[in-house]
């Protein structure tokens, strides 16, 4: 199994930019692929970003395509999200979450119920 523990999180101004990190622990890293979700208070969990095993493929929700860039690095056993141009309504706890699976060249699909291992989730607050 595989444990993950996200950080990166903070105040930040609206515009700005945050990293999020997702370390992971357990092995073999490289054979999970990664998403990260969001939940701002009192709405559903929201898809934002998913990778494959190598970091070949990722895809984007609308919401946030073009904004932020999820990126892994498979030797360190981390997850990337770079946020940048962040406005209020991105305000939220951010989760990653992984899953096991053939996802060499393919990816995982964006419900949360795929992701059978999550992490406890980083506060982002974006004022503007």
């Amino acid at each position: 199994h595989v444990q993950l523990v996200e950080s990166g999180g903070g105040l930040v101004q609206a515009g700005g930019s945050l990293r999020l990190f997702c370390a992971t622990s357990g092995r073999p890293f490289s054979q999970y692929a990664v998403v990260w979700f969001r939940q701002a208070p009192g709405k559903e969990r929201e898809f934002l970003a998913v990778i494959n095993w190598g970091g070949s493929r990722t895809a984007y929700s609308d919401s946030v395509k073009g904004r932020f860039t999820i990126s892994r690095d498979n030797v360190a056993k981390a997850v990337y999200l770079q946020m940048s141009s962040l406005k209020p309504e991105d305000t939220a706890v951010y989760y990653c979450a992984a899953t096991r699976g053939n996802y060499y060249s393919d990816i995982p699909g964006s419900g949360s119920t795929e992701y059978a291992y999550w992490g406890q989730g980083t506060q982002v607050t974006v004022s503007s």
